[in-house]
């Protein structure tokens, strides 16, 4: 059973958020509720809610990260293993 948090209607304008040219932390950006994840070959970043990880599909996805990279990443966020068109079907999926 979970939980939906309110305002998450479109998932590309609330997950995408971009990598700055910065290497500064950005775990001042996330907002309560949510956490990073690092994506594709790019390592683009987003923010996605918490509540994902009561979906039985993205805890199989973040098992496949853990596989491939464990969950440790320099920038603070969970690389996941699969493509940014992948990822943003999912997600926008998972928030419907």
């Amino acid at each position: 059973m979970g939980f939906r948090l309110p305002g998450i209607a479109n998932a590309k304008r609330s997950l995408t958020r971009s990598l700055s040219a910065s290497k500064v932390s950005k775990s001042l950006d996330i907002p309560k509720g949510y956490f990073a994840v690092y994506v594709g070959e790019s390592q683009k970043r987003f923010v996605i809610p918490i509540s994902y990880l009561n979906e039985p599909v993205f805890r199989d996805l973040l098992s496949q990260a853990e596989e491939e990279f464990g969950y440790d990443h320099p920038m603070g966020g969970i690389t996941i293993p699969c493509s940014e068109h992948t990822f943003l079907d999912l997600t926008a999926r998972l928030s419907d």
